[in-house]
């Protein structure tokens, strides 16, 4: 989920490898680690790996942490790889997108559809077998939704499509609980809560910076078919259930004083920098001046600490 650089050229033109149709090994290397978007993938292990720690009370298996994090990497991989695979025509008509190995010519479609396919039955076999049934089951259907549900249905239908979708990138919370539980709590349904409220105010900001992008291939993101105003106004809405979702881990007994502190700091200012983006919109400010990336990047920075948070806390009790 960030803003690639480009090369100064018409959208929708591919580039060709090399001459003569010659692909680097060395490339073609680095073009099927890009199908899995190793990006978005650090943001999914920020929330997976800490509540593995929360779930034990301490330190979990160390083994069974590796083994969670490959499958995850493996699944999301596969999932990210399908997601380019269908996308891969109005990739092409995208500033944003238009350096991705299918639109480039780097990977073929047949082959990034056999890398997402190999990936999704390699990353079940390998939960299931390393880490528990249960994990193997919501790392799939967490695919699944992303590839079928999202991407297919969702994205270009509706200016909801990433509230919606924004369920498979949930799953890694249930996904590291269940890895060393081999079952589900209210703790991992209350952080499962969090990140759906944080998607939408996370990627909307994003939506609002590159809307032209998605406008010129008929993709409603709220922004394209919304006013500034409107938008801010949602993620207002959104980053205040974020945070009081964020905040019911405490009297629940999950977590104690360190998580709820860092919960109250990290959303206390997320939540000055939502009104300050919502003050802008409706004072008719635009362009630059919105200054909406300032909360786009202060999202990451967000979810990393309080996951942080998630981890360490057990150990403060």
């Amino acid at each position: 989920m960030c803003v690639t650089a480009v090369e100064s050229r018409p959208a929708g033109v591919a580039l060709t490898p090399s001459p003569g149709g010659h692909r680097p090994f060395g490339a073609r290397i680095k073009a099927f680690v890009a199908l899995t978007k190793p990006r978005i993938i650090e943001l999914l292990l920020i929330t997976t790996v800490p509540v593995m720690f929360l779930a034990a009370q301490g330190v979990p298996d160390l083994w069974l942490v590796l083994a969670t994090t490959i499958g995850g990497y493996l699944s999301a991989g596969g999932a990210n790889a399908l997601n380019m695979y269908i996308d891969r025509d109005i990739d092409a008509l995208m500033d944003r997108t238009s350096q991705r190995p299918l639109v480039t010519g780097m990977v073929s479609p047949r082959e990034c559809l056999a890398f997402g396919i190999a990936l999704a039955v390699i990353s079940t076999v390998w939960f299931g077998l390393l880490v528990n049934w249960l994990s193997a089951a919501l790392s799939l259907g967490a695919l699944l939704f992303y590839v079928v549900v999202y991407t297919m249905l969702l994205k270009r239908r509706t200016s909801q499509n990433i509230v919606w979708g924004g369920i498979a990138g949930c799953m890694p919370v249930l996904i590291g609980w269940s890895a060393v539980t081999n079952s589900m709590s209210w703790a991992a349904v209350i952080l499962f809560a969090v990140i759906f409220f944080w998607t939408p105010p996370h990627y909307w900001p994003l939506s609002m910076k590159v809307k032209d992008d998605y406008a010129r291939v008929g993709v409603p993101m709220l922004p394209v078919i919304a006013s500034n105003r409107v938008v801010a106004r949602q993620i207002v809405v959104y980053s205040w259930v974020m945070v009081a979702a964020s905040l019911l881990l405490t009297p629940l007994g999950y977590t104690g004083w360190f998580y709820t502190a860092v919960a109250l700091l990290t959303g206390g200012f997320w939540l000055w920098e939502a009104h300050g983006l919502q003050n802008r919109a409706k004072a008719g400010v635009s362009g630059a001046k919105l200054k909406e990336m300032r909360l786009f990047h202060w999202s990451i920075t967000y979810v990393s600490l309080l996951f942080v948070a998630v981890a360490v806390d057990p150990f403060l009790r």
